[in-house]
């Protein structure tokens, strides 16, 4: 019931995720059911599961491989994620996003971001049939460290502002040892880069509750800079 009390929730049918299927969770699922054109008995059935997670299902499809590079495998699964609009539910870094992301854990100890950049990146490599170009990690602290390991690491006064390659991540820097938060990069300017990033929100929080896209400048800034094949 927990699952399904964090799905209502995350498509709009808000209510107390309690693992208990009562009356208000049962008028919930038929407000769901009636949404999306299903009988509306306020049951849970698979039709209903599936139709409840198909946002997830979505998120989870590759797209044609063509002639992409990394880098652009990597954005386009940041899009179809971004598209959907992964929350977190029943708590912070709490629910199915959150667990898809951290390879089923969750809790107000689970930070998300550098595992929502990792999932991309192994989607992307996937895609490719690629070997990971890094372990990646939970940690943004570890994916530099494994970023400097591998020769792809351009720190803040190394960088080439506006050519930085689509599909590399970016990393918050707050002391020389110590970073704490991560996105892609979707395109950089001279001044500027937007991205695709998750655990944050309109503010630019690193301890937000949502997949979002945002702008941010240089400042305090790093970089993993994925080689151009």
């Amino acid at each position: 019931m927990q699952r399904l009390q964090e799905w209502l929730n995350i498509r709009g049918f808000g209510v107390v995720v309690d693992s208990d299927f009562g009356p208000v969770t049962a008028q919930a699922v038929g407000r769901f059911q009636a949404s999306v054109r299903l009988p509306t008995t306020g049951r849970l059935d698979d039709a209903t599961f599936g139709e409840l997670v198909a946002p997830m299902v979505r998120t989870l499809r590759h797209p044609r491989r063509g002639r992409a590079t990394l880098g652009a495998m990597i954005v386009a699964a940041g899009n179809r994620h971004l598209r959907e609009h992964p929350i977190e539910t029943g708590g912070q870094n709490c629910g199915p996003w959150v667990r898809l992301y951290m390879k089923g854990n969750d809790g107000a100890t689970w930070a998300w971001c550098a595992g929502f950049v990792g999932f991309l990146l192994e989607q992307a490599r996937q895609k490719l049939e690629r070997p990971m170009p890094i372990a990646g990690s939970f940690s943004c602290d570890s994916l530099a460290a494994q970023a400097k390991d591998t020769g792809l690491f351009v720190g803040e006064r190394d960088v080439m502002r506006g050519a930085i390659p689509a599909g590399s991540f970016f990393l918050v820097r707050r002391s020389a040892t110590d970073r704490t938060h991560a996105g892609v990069v979707t395109r950089s300017g001279p001044d500027a880069f937007d991205t695709i990033e998750g655990n944050t929100n309109d503010d630019g929080s690193r301890e937000g509750f949502e997949v979002c896209a945002r702008t941010r400048g240089y400042k305090d800034k790093d970089f993993i800079v994925w080689n151009a094949a």
